[in-house]
């Protein structure tokens, strides 16, 4: 087991320098001058150019590159364009609130979609089947800023059981409205993908033999059933769950919640090229590890699966 995590970490190395090189050509080639920004259209070009050789901007590319990827390697992403902070720093500011709304969400998602899953390929055709997949479809297809902004007139402004949008005093009822709405389309994918792999699995002839044994259906179900189609289901988890810890985007936007997807678009919109690319290396680090946690767990659900090499 030990010997199969280091060959995927020394795997995914590999990766995480192309993550960075392609990130580092996209926000160079991006039209806009950041030191131009920061200063405004009336700047003092004495000024502007003292800044840019601060910042390493009037230095060759490669050099620029190298200097980058020299400090990537050890987690020194520099600092910010906008407000001088460590991009490290701006980072990790925002993951507790975006890690807190995220898995909130994938839990909400998990226990909400295999639920849904099993009861439609148990009770496949009736019209709890029909009801269940009617909602995983509306979860799927409802725009997520659609979702937040109808939850925020309802509970917010027509019923007043939520104070409003943002953070507020830290309270846990101002994260009620995003956890849902950031929850709703991965519980429908799951439901959707816990179905279709539950109808492939009860048709085996393992599960025959189960029924013909006369186990209860719960146990049918639960411990034979479920347990062998949980891989696929585990799989989406992982990339839904990295997703989400990724950032939010358009959730922290309708909800104005400060975390990881709020600042990106700002870094976005103010050309700060060191906490985009601090981001985007974030994300990828996510993403990698992630994976390697959901190819760890494979055994727990089928024991065939070895690491051994």
């Amino acid at each position: 087991m030990s010997t199969y995590i280091i060959k995927r970490l020394l795997a995914a190395l590999p990766v995480i320098a192309g993550v960075i090189a392609v990130v580092f050509i996209l926000t160079t080639i991006v039209p806009g001058d950041p030191v131009r920004l920061m200063m405004g259209q009336r700047g003092d070009p004495a000024t502007i150019e003292r800044i840019k050789e601060d910042l390493g901007l009037n230095k060759p590319l490669w050099w620029q590159f190298l200097d980058f990827f020299r400090r990537a390697l050890t987690l020194d992403l520099g600092k910010s364009y906008r407000n001088n902070m460590p991009v490290t720093r701006a980072i990790g500011q925002r993951i507790p609130l975006t890690a807190k709304i995220a898995l909130s969400a994938m839990a909400i998602a998990v226990i909400m979609g295999v639920t849904l899953g099993i009861i439609s390929a148990v009770r496949q055709y009736s019209i709890l089947d029909y009801g269940s997949m009617f909602v995983a479809l509306l979860g799927i297809s409802a725009p997520t800023f659609w979702v937040g902004l109808l939850l925020v007139v309802l509970f917010c402004v027509k019923l007043g059981w939520i104070p409003g949008t943002g953070t507020g005093d830290g309270s846990w009822i101002y994260l009620v409205l995003p956890v849902i709405t950031l929850g709703i389309r991965p519980a429908a994918l799951i439901a959707r993908l816990t179905r279709s792999s539950m109808l492939e699995i009860i048709r085996q002839d393992y599960i025959r033999t189960a029924w013909a044994k006369g186990l209860s259906e719960r146990v049918v179900v639960m411990k034979h059933a479920l347990k062998n189609a949980m891989i696929p289901v585990v799989t989406i988890i992982g990339i839904q769950t990295a997703t989400m810890l990724s950032g939010a985007i358009v959730t922290e936007r309708v909800f104005s919640l400060p975390g990881i997807g709020r600042l990106s678009v700002e870094a976005l919109i103010n050309r700060d090229f060191p906490v985009i690319r601090g981001e985007v290396l974030f994300l990828a680090l996510i993403f990698v590890f992630t994976n390697l946690l959901v190819d760890l767990s494979y055994p727990l659900f089928d024991p065939r699966i070895k690491y051994d090499r």
